[in-house]
C-alpha cells in the first residue's frame, strides 16, 4: 500500500507511464503533502484532507439520458476550466495548488491536456473551446524539443491526440504536426536490430535508448501509425509497427503466451511471466483487435484470438462466482505471483466483449463491479480474493468507464449505463475539488484522502464515454466508430 509521499511529488520528477505504475511507489505520484494533513472540515473540498466516505448503495438512480449528459459536460467543463485557469499551456494542472505539471520532461511543455481534449471538446459540441485548444495546439506545440520523451505515451497520446484533433476539425496543421512527431519517434523502431521499439527518444537528436521494454510499449502503436500512414499515403509508419509485432510474436511459447518485459536488442525476454490483461501488458491485446478493426488487416485479428485463447485458458481464475485472471509462467503455464489485480486491466471486459466473447466480458465486468461497491471509489490494485485493496490510491482512472460504455455498444444493455452512472457519481462524490477533478491517496477504509492532480488522460478519456452512452450525439458514429487505448476517436467522427 502507499502509504507514504511519493518521491516524484518532491523531488518534481515527471509522472512515469501509467503502464508502469502497478506495484510500484510510483503509482501514488504527485501527491501532495495535502494529501495526509489534517485541515478544517470546511476546506475538505479544496485542500488534500481526508473527507468522510458516506454510505454507499448498490446503485443510485438513473437520470433520463438528456439529464445524464448535462451532468457529464458540466463536469467535464468544471475540469476544464480549473485547467484553463491555472495552467493553460501546461502539461497537467494540480487543481489544489494552482499549479501545473510537467508529463514529458522536467522544464518542457507539450500542452498535454489541451491535445487530449481536442475530439472531446468536439464530441461535447464545445466549439469554442475548442477552436482556443486548437489554436494553441498549431502555434506553440513543438515536436523538436531537446527532450528524451517517453516512445509509448508520445505514440497514444500526442500523436494519437493530433490524429483524433484532425479527425474532428480537419485542420493540416494537425495532421503535419502528427507527422512530425510520428518521425521523431521513428529512430526508437528503426533503430532496435529486432524492431521492437526502445521506451525512449531524443525529440531532437534522434537518439534512443531504454532497451527493457514492457509487453504493451513494444505493440502499442498500429492504430496511430497505421492511421497516419493511411493519412498520408507513408507505410513506415505501419511498417515499423507491424515489424515490431512479429518480432513479438516470434517469440511467444509453445503455449501461444507472451512474456512481460523483452529485451529491445537481443530478443530475449527479460520476464517469462504473461500478466494479461494487468499492465504493462494490457494494450498490447487491445491493440490486436482495435488495429485490425481500424485498418482492415485481419492478421492483426487473427494474433488477437491467437494469444487471447491461452490467455483464457490457463489465466482464468473464478473466486467465489467471479472471473479474474492471474500471472502464469508463459512456458509451462504454472501459476507466478499473488491474487492481485491492476484497476487498469477493467478495460478487458470491453474488449472481451467486442472480440466476440461477451458472456466472458460481463462476468469480468461484474467482478470490479464489486469492487466498486466496497470502496468509495476504484481503488489502484486489489486483492480479488477479498476485494481488498492492496494499492490504495486512486488516479481518476478512465478503465471501468471504458468497459462499460463497450459492453454497452456490444448488448445495448440499460445496465452498463446504469453502472457508468454509479462510477461517475463516486467520483463526483470523492474526487471533485473547486479547480476541477483530482487523484487521491487513499480511497480505502473511512476517508478518502486526496492528491494534487489532474492526469491529461482525464480529458482524453473518463468523461467521454459517459458522454458518449447518454449524449446519442450525432457528431460520433456508434455503428462505426474507434477509439484508441487512450480515448482518441481515430474513426468515426461525423
Amino acid at each position: 500500500m502507499l502509504d507514504h509521499p511519493s518521491p516524484f511529488a518532491q523531488s518534481g520528477l515527471p509522472r512515469p507511464s501509467r503502464r508502469r505504475m502497478l506495484g510500484s511507489a510510483a503509482g501514488a505520484a504527485l501527491l501532495t503533502a495535502a494529501g495526509t494533513a489534517a485541515a478544517p472540515a470546511a476546506r475538505a473540498a479544496t485542500t488534500g484532507e481526508p473527507r468522510s466516505t458516506p454510505s454507499r448503495s448498490a446503485s443510485r438512480t438513473l437520470p433520463a439520458d438528456a439529464h445524464a449528459a448535462a451532468a457529464v459536460r458540466a463536469e467535464y467543463l468544471h475540469s476544464w476550466h480549473g485547467y484553463t485557469a491555472a495552467a493553460w499551456g501546461h502539461d497537467e494542472v494540480k487543481p489544489l495548488s494552482g499549479g501545473h505539471n510537467d508529463f514529458f520532461a522536467i522544464g518542457r511543455t507539450f500542452g498535454l491536456s489541451i491535445v487530449e481534449a481536442l475530439d472531446t471538446l468536439y464530441l461535447m459540441g464545445c466549439d469554442q473551446e475548442l477552436a482556443r485548444a486548437r489554436a494553441w495546439v498549431e502555434a506553440h506545440l513543438d515536436p523538436t524539443q531537446n527532450a528524451d520523451i517517453h516512445v509509448f505515451e508520445a505514440i497514444i497520446r500526442l500523436v494519437g491526440g493530433l490524429l483524433a484533433g484532425y479527425n474532428t476539425t480537419h485542420s493540416q496543421v494537425l495532421l503535419a504536426r502528427a507527422r512530425e512527431f510520428a518521425d521523431r519517434l521513428l529512430p526508437a523502431f528503426t533503430s532496435s536490430p529486432t524492431g521492437i521499439p526502445y521506451t525512449h527518444v531524443n525529440l531532437r537528436t534522434g537518439r534512443a535508448h531504454g532497451r527493457e521494454v514492457p509487453l504493451a510499449e513494444a505493440g502499442t502503436s498500429v492504430m496511430e501509425f497505421g492511421l497516419l500512414s493511411r493519412l498520408l499515403g507513408d507505410a513506415r509508419y505501419y511498417d515499423a509497427s507491424m515489424r515490431a509485432y512479429r518480432a513479438v510474436l516470434a517469440r511467444r511459447s509453445s503455449l501461444d503466451l507472451l512474456g512481460t518485459v523483452i529485451d529491445a536488442e537481443s530478443g530475449r525476454w527479460l520476464d517469462h511471466t504473461s500478466r494479461a490483461p494487468d499492465p504493462p501488458v494490457d494494450s498490447f491485446y487491445e491493440y490486436l483487435w482495435a488495429g485490425g478493426r481500424l485498418l482492415g488487416d485481419s492478421r492483426l485479428t487473427g494474433w488477437y484470438r491467437l494469444l487471447t485463447k491461452p490467455v483464457l485458458a490457463h489465466q482464468s481464475d473464478v473466486r467465489g462466482g467471479r472471473l479474474w485472471f492471474h500471472g502464469v509462467d508463459a512456458a509451462s503455464g504454472a501459476r507466478t505471483g499473488p491474487t492481485y489485480q491492476s484497476e487498469l486491466a477493467c478495460f478487458y471486459a470491453g474488449l472481451l466483449a467486442k472480440g466476440g466473447d461477451v458472456s466472458r466480458g460481463a462476468a469480468y465486468f461484474r467482478s470490479w463491479s464489486a469492487v466498486l461497491a466496497r470502496h468509495p471509489v476504484l481503488p489502484e490494485t486489489v486483492d480479488y480474493t477479498t476485494l481488498a485493496a492492496v494499492d490504495s490510491g486512486s488516479e481518476l482512472r478512465p478503465e471501468y468507464a471504458n468497459a462499460a460504455f463497450d459492453l454497452w455498444r456490444v448488448t445495448g444493455e440499460s445496465g452498463y449505463k446504469q453502472a457508468a452512472w454509479n462510477w461517475f457519481e463516486s467520483l463526483r462524490s470523492h474526487h471533485r475539488v473547486a479547480g476541477g477533478y483530482t487523484i487521491a491517496a487513499s480511497v480505502d477504509g473511512s476517508a478518502v484522502r486526496l492528491g494534487d492532480l489532474t492526469p491529461g488522460y482525464w480529458f482524453a478519456e473518463n468523461l467521454k464515454y459517459l458522454w458518449l452512452m447518454f449524449s446519442r450525439t450525432p457528431r460520433f458514429d456508434y455503428r462505426n466508430g474507434i477509439l484508441s487505448t487512450e480515448g482518441k476517436v481515430l474513426a468515426g467522427a461525423r
